[in-house]
């Protein structure tokens, strides 16, 4: 027999702290790609509107 007692569980309280340490781990890095696209979004929608503004502009710039 094993040096461990029966009702020993620790390599089971290990492994649920790793798995624990992996998800956290893992809502993090969706949380933070998340984070980077929507900034990205937010960066393109703003170039967008600048982009008609700018040619909005241009047209009526030409009528004059």
């Amino acid at each position: 027999m094993t040096d461990r007692g029966w009702y020993d569980d620790s390599e089971y309280h290990e492994a649920a702290q790793r798995a624990e340490r992996a998800a956290r781990f893992g809502w993090t890095a969706i949380a933070g790609t998340a984070g980077v696209l929507g900034c990205a979004l937010i960066t393109l929608v703003a170039l967008v509107v600048v982009a008609v503004m700018a040619g909005l502009y241009v047209v009526v710039a030409m009528d004059y």
